[in-house]
Formats: structure tokens, sequence, C-alpha cells
């Protein structure tokens, strides 16, 4: 993928830098998005005016040299990482290798990110290194501002979402009730066989996740109370999937809310009250507009139904507890916020959109669509019905 990392060249020529330092795994999604690579352990990647350049072991070169978005890539043996560990020990051999690293591209400076090993930035200062913490989150906000190839990417993931959402769907629609529970083929439809199912279908799409939401009553009222044990009628199930493609590494989210049997009135009012909420929220994304304003257009709806929100009440504990969405990309969560304090929107910008109801005493209600922001409004990315009615699809 063709990365424009002009933003963080021209910050370091401002601070008269010489290069960009990452230090960690595949779970630095700054570190994936800059290098087009990802590896189990610890490789580094180096940004300079000329190019991306890599440095990775043994065992990782050949795929890196096939995979990776970098200029160069070079091997830890290289600069005898092995002897020096011999010699210094593993802190000051990786100072010293890194160092070396770092002369060969003619950098004597270098900016970090906020989560760079603190050992290693002492140790590459004690190597003659001058290293300064970034502070501005650059990558970051470069990775939030999606290209239409990422976009397809998140499209895909959403997909495989809305395959394993309508087997839970499924499984839901089709359940009995005997005795107070959800029952299915003979055996209590529980939490824990529905997000099984959801893992399945996703692996079948070649996406994965560690976990997800299926939360019933009282569980479905806290947002991220992942849910157990056997499943209820007449109560809302709270069914909330953010997987990630094996492959790209981009995420999808979505959340919706079904209740087999019949919803008590109260259930279904907070039912139709996160939906306006919801498709006002969604009717004020574009470009310009901020995250803060799309969250407040959804609290204007809750308010005005009679129900608390953070805005209204910031020690509220039901209601609307939660912000109205946030970034999807390289990680579930990332910049931009759609929260009181969220920033402008951005075209390519990726976003949940997700109000909520919550109380112990009636359970949980959330609705969630993940949006790409675009000049004069949004593309969904979802396709997915919203209805509290499980269907078998």
């Amino acid at each position: 993928m063709d990365v424009d990392l002009s933003p963080l060249r021209e910050f370091l020529d401002a601070e008269g830098l010489d290069g960009y330092l990452i230090d960690d795994d595949a779970s630095d999604a700054d570190q994936r998005y800059v290098s087009g690579f990802s590896a189990p352990d610890p490789y580094q990647t180096l940004v300079t005016d000329d190019g991306v350049h890599l440095l990775v072991s043994g065992l990782e070169y050949g795929r890196a040299t096939k995979e990776a978005d970098a200029d160069t890539v070079t091997r830890t043996s290289a600069y005898d990482f092995q002897e020096l560990r011999e010699e210094y020990g593993p802190y000051e051999a990786k100072a010293r290798g890194l160092a070396a690293f770092l002369d060969d591209h003619g950098v004597d400076s270098v900016a970090v990110p906020r989560t760079f090993p603190t050992g290693t930035a002492d140790g590459l200062r004690e190597q003659g290194v001058a290293v300064t913490v970034e502070p501005e989150g650059i990558v970051a906000d470069v990775r939030a501002v999606k290209t239409d190839e990422e976009v397809a990417w998140i499209r895909e993931t959403q997909a495989a979402n809305e395959a394993a959402m309508a087997v839970a769907e499924g499984l839901i629609a089709g359940a009995d009730v005997e005795d107070g529970v959800l029952v299915r083929d003979g055996e209590p439809l529980t939490s824990e066989r529905v997000k099984t199912e959801i893992e399945i279908e996703l692996l079948r799409h070649g996406c994965a996740l560690d976990e997800t939401i299926v939360a019933c009553g009282a569980d479905a009222a806290d947002p991220h109370d992942r849910g157990s044990g056997p499943l209820e009628p007449n109560s809302p199930i709270v069914i909330d999937i953010f997987p990630r493609d094996k492959e790209t590494k981009y995420f999808g989210d979505m959340t919706r809310t079904f209740v087999r049997g019949e919803p008590g009135e109260e259930v279904k009012r907070r039912y139709e009250v996160t939906r306006e909420a919801f498709e006002a929220a969604l009717e004020a994304v574009e470009a310009g507009v901020t995250g803060a304003a799309v969250h407040d257009a959804a609290c204007d709806v809750i308010e005005d139904a009679g129900y608390d929100t953070l805005r209204s009440d910031p020690d509220a504990e039901t209601g609307f507890i939660h912000s109205t969405g946030h970034g999807v990309g390289l990680e579930v969560h990332e910049p931009p916020s759609v929260s009181p304090v969220g920033e402008e929107l951005e075209p390519g910008h990726a976003i949940t959109i997700e109000p909520g109801l919550y109380d112990p005493d009636v359970g949980g209600v959330r609705i969630e669509d993940l949006v790409v922001v675009t000049e004069d409004g949004y593309e969904n990315l979802t396709d997915y019905p919203v209805s509290i009615e499980p269907v078998e699809r």
C-alpha cells in the first residue's frame, strides 16, 4: 500500500531530526502501517528522507523482503547481534546494534513514539544517538484517514462480521422457550455457544477475534460485559462483534440487539429511542463536522426522551453512558473520536456510530454500524438489517 508519510517527514525536518524509529512487533499498528509488515517478534522500522528501512531477524528476512513496503531490509546478523549479546548482554547489545544500523543510514538523531521501550531509548543515548519522544501522534493521525484500498479491506472484514452476526441471530431466532431460558437442539442456548459459533463463522471468512460480546439481561447493561450463561427470552440480547482480518489486519465492528419473545414496553421504547439516536448521529456525519457534534446529535435524542447521558449527568450510571463512536482500522479503537471531545471529521475517516441505553433493571440496547466519512456525508460499510426481532437469514 502506498502510504503518505509526508506529515511525519515534515515533522522531522521542522525538528531537525534525521529519522523516526519504531521498535515493536505486530501488536503495534503504527509499525504495521509504516512498514507494511508484521512479525511475531520485535523488529525495527526506520523512516528517513530517503525511505523506509527495516531491521529484522534472519527468521523474518525472507518474508520481509517479499511482503514489506520498505526500501531496504537488513538482517540483525549484519551487525553481529549474537556476538554483541555474548560480550555485552542483551540490552547493551541491542543498543549497539541499533546504533550501528542508524549510523549506516546517516542517522544521528531520531524521534520515537511514546510506546518506544525506555531501556532501548536510554541505550541508544549511551551510544551517542539523540532520542526525542514524538508528542504528536503523527502516524496515528495519518492512519486515521483511510485510502480506498484500506476502506475496501475494512468493508471485507465487515462483510465477514455480517455473516457471523447472521449465524448468531439465526441461533436466537430458532430457539425455543422453556422454563425461562432459550433452548436450542435440546440444550440451553448460552452466550458461550453463540460466541463459539460466531468465531467459527469468522474463521471461515479469514477473520478472527479474541472475544466478542453476547450479553443478556443485567449483563447487557454493562457495555463491555462479554456475557455468560443461558440466554433469556423477552430480554434484550446485545451482540457486539469486532473481528480482525487475519491477512490485512484490518478490523470491523458491528452491534445488534435482539429479543426472542415479547419485549416489554420499556424495552421497546428504549430500542426505538436508541434507533432514533443512531439515525440522528448518522445524519450528522460529514466532513468538517466534529465528532463532538455527532455525539451531541445522539445525546439530544436520548435526553429529549427523558434518559440520562454523560453530557447531562457526568456521574450517570444508567442511560447513555459512553461515547457515540470511535475510529476503526488497524486497531479496533483508534482516532478519530466521536465523543464530547471528538475532533473534526475528514473524508476517509472510518468511524462507528453506536449509541445505547443501559439499566440493570431493564437490560441494555445498542445499535452500531461502521461508516466512512465523505465530503457530503458518509458511506455505510455495514449492510445488515436493524431490527429487534431476530430472524434466520
